[in-house]
């Protein structure tokens, strides 16, 4: 079994180290970490296309990518790695993906990519910040790799999971829970500061709190600990409303 690790918040984050560790010593597994350099949060499924990417090697042997975490696994399955992994698995990022954050979110575009060339692919996250207890978090991605494999969950079509697990020890967190995205409220307003030399300067603010946080959702299974697992897909079609589109594009027509 071949993975893949990415990450959105660079090569040298805690989150990435405590993934790679969690599954570096699986039984038949090999590991290879393909990450940006930087700390691409917030980048989605961003690829750089109007200039060139470098790959360099770090003294972890870990590979790190002047580009976006999207980039990074581009790279890798198209000509880097020499082969094709069987998961990609991206994160433990820095803070929650959940509701709308997995539109914006850099750790799911990595294992979005993946999943776009076929892969199956789970981004893991810690719902707060600050890295308290990402050990545990490296302990759930490594018990959901090893049923993944049990359940031979790799022989099908792929899928992508986005996985949020609470800040808390192990033996302190709840079974998994599947769940679906919630929402947010819109986000603050921007903050706006003066620069040295009097221009203005925009700085995007944090995510609105929790809008649609009932039952069912990742935001209301994370605050009651539990891990939180929520199956992603990318048709971002408007289906229920295509026959409405129809009918109103064919009397602008008519």
């Amino acid at each position: 079994m071949k993975i893949l690790i990415s990450n959105d918040d660079g090569f040298q984050a805690p989150g990435i180290v405590a993934l790679y560790d969690a599954l570096k010593d699986l039984p038949d597994v090999e590991v290879e970490v393909v990450a940006p350099e930087h700390n691409n949060s917030a980048k989605s499924n961003a690829l750089t296309l109007a200039a060139p990417l470098y790959v360099h090697l770090a003294h972890n042997g870990f590979r790190y990518v002047t580009g976006t975490p999207a980039d990074c696994v581009h790279i890798a399955l198209k000509g880097l790695l020499g082969y094709r992994p069987d998961l990609v698995v991206s994160g433990i990022n820095n803070g929650a993906n959940m509701g709308d954050d997995t539109i914006y979110s850099g750790t799911v575009g990595a294992a979005m990519e993946a999943y776009l060339f076929g892969i199956p692919a789970i981004a893991f996250s810690q719902i707060e910040k600050g890295w308290a207890h990402v050990d545990a978090a490296g302990q759930v991605a490594r018990r959901l790799v090893e049923q993944v494999r049990r359940e031979r969950m790799l022989e099908g079509a792929p899928w992508l999971l986005n996985v949020n697990v609470p800040n808390r020890p192990f033996d302190e967190l709840k079974p998994v829970r599947v769940c679906r995205l919630g929402r947010r409220h819109a986000a603050e307003k921007v903050i706006t500061q003066d620069s040295p030399r009097g221009e203005t300067m925009y700085w995007i603010a944090g995510a609105g709190g929790a809008k649609d946080s009932g039952e069912g959702t990742d935001f209301h299974a994370t605050a009651a600990g539990h891990v939180s697992l929520t199956p992603l897909q990318i048709d971002l079609t408007d289906h229920a409303n295509l026959v409405h589109w129809r009918d109103s594009v064919a009397r602008l027509a008519g």
